[in-house]
């Protein structure tokens, strides 16, 4: 660095300072400002310009490695006077006059903090680092607000604590961290919790800690609190509480309750409030109050009824909760059972009751069970119709029984029996509204509910029949509509399962009663004639039952389930046999002949054909057969039928368009021609008219006029009538002229198109020989000039050429050459033919 440069001179301003390392004593010393420094050679400023370190007021620094000062403030410096650092330590310092930073001081977190104020309710919990005065290291006090904390470097904040606010009806549960004394001079151990509950401010000790804020739970006159101590202990009231043992708290014992450490809440119950219809059974009853004194019964129940108001002590529960007095009418019992023996009394008389005894207990009246007694249920008589009724069952015996038409109350030893009854019977049941014309369709799994207990009935539609099987004597009972049918306990209803649909499919129809009849039932089924054409029939048959209330053989109407099913088939099979043996025409024109003659057959006697098909296995006639369709299986067939049907309907169509075409092409040329004469002969009339005119108008003039006038005049209207005459005439001939003319050139004109015609045909067919006889000359001419060459010698001259090039090559003794002046491309094929001058 030259010597008097500007780097060499350094201006220092008022608080600024620098440090300077002295290289050839290896001292570093601190220069302050103000004043112009001026660096020699062997130094070094290793810390530019700084302002200096400024306290203000009521603030403060920590200042590491501080330097060694004396007693009275002197800097401590070694024998090369260097000044001492105490590495490692702090140093806190407050206002004072800006100082500058020795080497190796440093201002903690360069930061200038200010005095830590403590208002009231708060304090600062300390920790002392190292022995000092009367403190030990790890020794912890409180500094508490108001106050300036002045800091030490021997301590250290630990915590800062605030005051708790214990509001009314609360408390601060403490805890202690070591042992001591707390505020209130009380000795504490360590781990100790206790309750303050003090209304005001609380700053707890050193030595405290807050557990918690405890709120009071405010007891009414409908609620209270179950408590249970955690440990042996002595409560606010001064009451001795063991370990585990259990209490009731209520508003007489104080407004609001604040649980303490060695208690805890275990629930918080709502008074019981019973009326004068109202009951209930406490269990594990406790005797006393629950709260100072008393014992828990435990096993035991006890009946509270009344109006009364009551807390569940601890451990206590109600069964089944509130409950009504049973309030009984007179149509009213309840059937109670006896769970232990007791003593009971009845009309006035005393009875004892052992486990399992059943009784009743009569209406009017209002009856709380004892404890010792079990309601089982609650009966009321049942009003039967006499439609109506029950199936009861007694217990004892085991017999059931019907009961129909009267108002009945069960007995303690009876019980209303449940009628199994198959689902298909159940729904059946439920829909027995539906009428005959429409049978009871199975089911798409609707559940019918029905009261299993009541008397199973049927209401049997007119006309119809039902059969209902007793299981214990046996025997089948048949009922003729309209009527009623109520089951007995051992009878049962005989379900049809009927065809249904179109073709017949079984059980598609479910029913109790089968309709006698008359009814019609629809089929569908497929035939083959013998000219194997197949056919699908569609059939209607009229049916009835040939019976009547009392026959004996009405049982035979369900002797077959599906009559349904067993009519059409046995029909189809009638059906098919017949059409097997006919051809298809003879079928499409009698086909109800067959089907009638199949169906009923012939009466041999008359030769006549039967009017009713009879099934004696039931009882059932056919009385008619009516044919609905008949139509080809086979696509072929129906497309064939379909096609002829088509043709049938276009000649129609033709025909009629063309007579109808022809009739009106006749009906205008009549009009033409009527119009052309009606004009003519209007042409006529005008002219005789217009004669007529002229000859009154000669007249006329001849009256007026001359005699010679008159002549005149005659000899004019002759003459017009003369040129009227001609001119018709002319008409005519003209009329007949122009189609004289017109036939004319018609066959002038298909006589020219049939010679153009021929000429045409002429002309082509000579082209053709001409074409054919110079192709042969030409293939003639070919096969003479090869035969006259030979083949021998056309092969020659084939190799003629090609070998004359070899020749003279091989003679000039030149494998081959090549001339060319390098411009124009070489073809190399015709190089050969080229150089021999031999032009391809």
């Amino acid at each position: 660095m030259p010597r008097g440069g500007d780097d060499d001179v350094v201006r220092l301003k008022p608080y600024q300072y620098i440090h300077v390392h002295d290289n050839n004593q290896n001292v570093t010393r601190v220069v302050v400002g103000p004043e112009t420094f001026t660096k020699k050679d062997h130094e070094q400023i290793v810390q530019p310009p700084t302002p200096c370190v400024t306290i203000q007021p009521r603030h403060y620094c920590t200042i590491l490695n501080p330097i060694a000062r004396t007693e009275d403030g002197n800097i401590v410096k070694d024998k090369y006077g260097q000044a001492k650092v105490r590495l490692g330590d702090e140093e806190i310092r407050f206002q004072q006059d800006p100082f500058p930073l020795y080497p190796q001081e440093q201002l903690k977190d360069n930061k200038v903090l200010p005095l830590q104020v403590l208002p009231v309710g708060k304090a600062l919990r300390l920790r002392a680092k190292r022995d000092f005065e009367d403190k030990a290291a790890g020794d912890e006090w409180l500094f508490e607000g108001p106050g300036t904390y002045i800091p030490r470097v021997e301590v250290e904040i630990a915590d800062q604590m605030i005051a708790h606010v214990i509001k009314p009806n609360s408390g601060l549960m403490l805890r202690a961290r070591h042992a001591c004394k707390d505020r209130t001079g009380a000795q504490r151990k360590s781990g100790e919790t206790w309750l303050y509950t003090k209304t005001g401010s609380y700053l707890p000790g050193v030595d405290e800690e807050v557990v918690k804020v405890v709120n009071g739970v405010v007891l009414t006159p409908t609620t209270a609190l179950h408590l249970e101590a955690k440990r042996s202990f002595t409560d606010c009231f001064n009451k001795k509480r063991n370990a585990g043992a259990k209490w009731l708290v209520t508003d007489k014992n104080t407004d609001v309750y604040i649980p303490g450490p060695d208690e805890e809440i275990t629930g918080t119950v709502n008074i019981v409030t019973l009326d004068t219809t109202e009951y209930c059974v406490v269990v594990d009853p406790w005797t006393g109050d629950g709260f100072a004194d008393g014992s828990q019964k435990l096993g035991q129940k006890e009946i509270r009824a009344g109006r009364t108001s009551f807390f569940l002590k601890p451990g206590e529960s109600l069964e089944r909760g509130i409950q009504e007095v049973y309030v009984l009418g007179e149509q009213e019992a309840l059937l109670l059972t006896a769970e232990q023996a007791f003593k009971d009394s009845e009309d006035g008389k005393a009875v004892d009751r052992r486990p399992g005894d059943r009784w009743m207990v009569y209406g009017p009246t209002s009856h709380i069970p004892p404890v010792q007694v079990k309601v089982l249920e609650r009966r009321k008589s049942i009003a039967l119709g006499e439609n109506e009724g029950i199936y009861v069952r007694d217990m004892a015996s085991g017999q059931i029984r019907a009961v129909t038409g009267e108002t009945y109350m069960l007995k303690p030893n009876e019980e209303l029996w449940a009628k199994p009854i198959n689902a298909k019977v159940a729904e059946l049941l439920a829909r027995q509204g539906a009428h005959h014309h429409a049978f009871l369709e199975k089911s798409s799994g609707r559940n019918v509910r029905r009261e299993s207990t009541r008397l199973v009935t049927f209401s049997v539609p007119h006309n119809s029949v039902v059969q209902v099987y007793d299981y214990k004597k046996r025997s089948p009972r048949i009922v003729f509509g309209p009527d009623i049918v109520m089951l007995s306990p051992d009878e049962e209803f005989t379900v049809v399962s009927l065809s249904g649909d179109k073709p017949k499919r079984a059980n598609c129809i479910d029913t109790l009663a089968i309709f006698l009849g008359p009814d019609f039932m629809t089929d569908i089924l497929t035939v083959e004639t013998s000219d194997h054409t197949q056919l699908s029939l569609q059939l209607s048959y009229s049916w009835h039952f040939d019976v009547t209330k009392g026959d004996p053989e009405t049982a035979k109407v369900f002797n077959v389930p599906d009559f349904v099913g067993d009519a059409c088939s046995a029909i189809a099979s009638r059906i098919r046999g017949a059409v097997a043996g006919v051809p298809f025409d003879a079928f499409h024109k009698n086909s109800t002949y067959i089907i009638r003659h199949a169906v009923f057959g012939e009466d041999k006697a008359t030769g006549n054909l039967r009017t009713e098909l009879r099934f004696p296995n039931n009882k059932l006639l056919i009385t008619s057969v009516d044919i609905q369709s008949v139509e080809p299986t086979a696509q072929k067939t129906r497309d064939a039928l379909l096609k002829t049907v088509q043709l049938a309907i276009e000649i129609t169509t033709k025909s009629q368009e063309a007579a109808a075409r022809h009739a009106a092409e006749t009906r205008e040329q009549v009009a033409k021609g009527e119009l052309e004469r009606q004009i003519i002969s209007d042409k006529s009339e005008a002219e005789k008219e217009r004669k007529a005119l002229l000859s009154l108008q000669a007249e006329s003039a001849a009256i007026e006029s001359t005699g010679a006038s008159k002549a005149e005049a005659r000899a004019n209207a002759a003459a017009a009538a003369i040129d009227g005459t001609s001119e018709v005439e002319q008409a005519k001939l003209k009329a007949d002229a122009q189609a004289i003319a017109a036939q004319a050139e018609l066959v002038a004109l298909q006589a020219k198109q049939n010679q153009e015609l021929e000429f045409k045909e002429s002309l082509n067919s000579l082209e053709i020989s001409k074409e054919k006889d110079m192709a042969q000359i030409e293939v003639d001419k070919f096969k003479k000039s090869v035969s006259a060459i030979g083949r021998d010698t056309i092969a020659a001259m084939a190799r003629a050429g090609p070998e004359m090039q070899a020749r003279m090559l091989k003679g000039l003794g030149l494998q081959g050459y090549l001339l060319t002046d390098g411009n124009s491309p070489i073809n190399l094929m015709n190089a050969a033919q080229s150089m021999t001058g031999v032009t391809p």
